[in-house]
């Protein structure tokens, strides 16, 4: 198939995968998918299928779907698509190409998802993002141990992401409110980024035009969480909220209680919106965050549409399970040796 005479609006990409606790990683990878195309299909393999390839998935895969349909690269998400990358689907999507990392992913006989693809000359490559995963993530989940307890150290200070501007630029469109414009307010730590955080800020956008969140840094997040709070250090989960096609702008940093600098620095702020059945505590000196707005009568608390997902449930879910998820990883490691070996031998026949 040639592709060099087709306008790139007209090419449609395919990717497929686990999108299991869809991240970061997950996200920039879907972003350069799109860049490569007009149009960027998405297959979200199922949990039977996963199983057998990967071993359990943390989130179920309704809750997957609909992370990764809220993507803001995302143009439609095929759900159930095959675990072994086929072009009967890809044309069935009308898809010009398959797009994928620059790692190997295999089959549960070790052999290539992508290789059928990879044969017929309609498979292009993407960087991958190095420094997150979602079993790195699950083995920061796993460390919330007692010794990590009585130390009060924040999981997210293990993350071996390297933050760089160039990422955030990446993932920032820039978009400014406009004059006329009713801006939105929410904060919050946003750890794990999930299916609840999105139907919540789904439901804030739909309060104006242009949606601006707070995210804490990562010192507040711990001192009003405690235990090992955040999983996911700042940047990590910037990234995350930025991607989410319900977001406008972020605030890096934001404070826990609302300010008048807040309301009105970087833009002129209409409501500020809480989660009804979201718990708030005071901040750290005692404050209540949204006194101001509540004075200004610009505070509202909305009802998101009713689930059970929390950052809370996601880490029970690892805890619970606990010997279940460090067999996982301990094949899921193993499996990656296999896979990077792979990897060399490609490379060194491509030299």
């Amino acid at each position: 198939m040639d592709l060099n005479n087709k306008p790139k609006k007209d090419i449609r990409i395919w990717v497929d995968g686990c999108f299991d606790m869809m991240h970061f990683g997950h996200a920039n990878a879907l972003r350069q998918a799109k860049e490569m195309g007009g149009f960027l299909v998405v297959g979200v393999h199922s949990d039977a299928d996963i199983l057998i390839n990967k071993g359990p998935t943390v989130m179920k895969e309704e809750e997957r779907y609909a992370a990764v349909a809220a993507c803001k690269w995302v143009d439609e998400v095929v759900p159930n698509a095959p675990y072994l990358t086929s072009l009967e689907w890809m044309d069935k999507y009308n898809c010009d190409v398959c797009v994928h990392g620059d790692d190997i992913t295999t089959m549960a006989d070790g052999s290539d998802c992508y290789q059928a693809v990879k044969d017929a000359g309609r498979y292009w490559e993407c960087k991958r993002t190095q420094g997150v995963s979602t079993t790195e993530l699950v083995g920061r989940m796993l460390l919330m141990s007692s010794d990590h307890l009585r130390k009060q150290q924040h999981a997210a200070s293990t993350s071996p992401f390297l933050p760089t501007s160039q990422k955030i630029v990446q993932f920032s469109e820039g978009k400014e409110a406009q004059s006329g414009d009713r801006v939105v307010y929410v904060d919050g730590a946003f750890d794990l980024f999930h299916i609840g955080h999105i139907e919540f800020l789904k439901k804030a956008k739909e309060e104006g035009d242009y949606l601006l969140v707070g995210v804490h840094d990562d010192d507040v997040v711990n001192k009003i969480m405690g235990s090992n709070f955040p999983i996911m250090n700042l940047h990590e989960r910037v990234l995350s909220v930025l991607q989410c096609k319900y977001v406008d702008e972020v605030i890096i940093g934001a404070p826990y209680t609302v300010t008048k600098d807040v309301l009105h620095k970087i833009a002129k702020v209409a409501i500020v919106c809480h989660e009804k059945s979201v718990a708030c505590e005071n901040d750290v000196d005692g404050r209540e965050p949204y006194l101001l707005p509540k004075e200004l009568g610009i505070y509202k608390e909305i009802e998101a549409p009713s689930n059970d997902i929390s950052t809370e449930t996601i880490i029970d879910r690892i805890i619970e399970n606990r010997k279940l998820y460090e067999a996982r990883n301990k094949r899921k490691l193993e499996k990656a040796a296999l896979e990077d070996k792979m990897l060399e031998e490609r490379d060194k026949d491509r030299q």
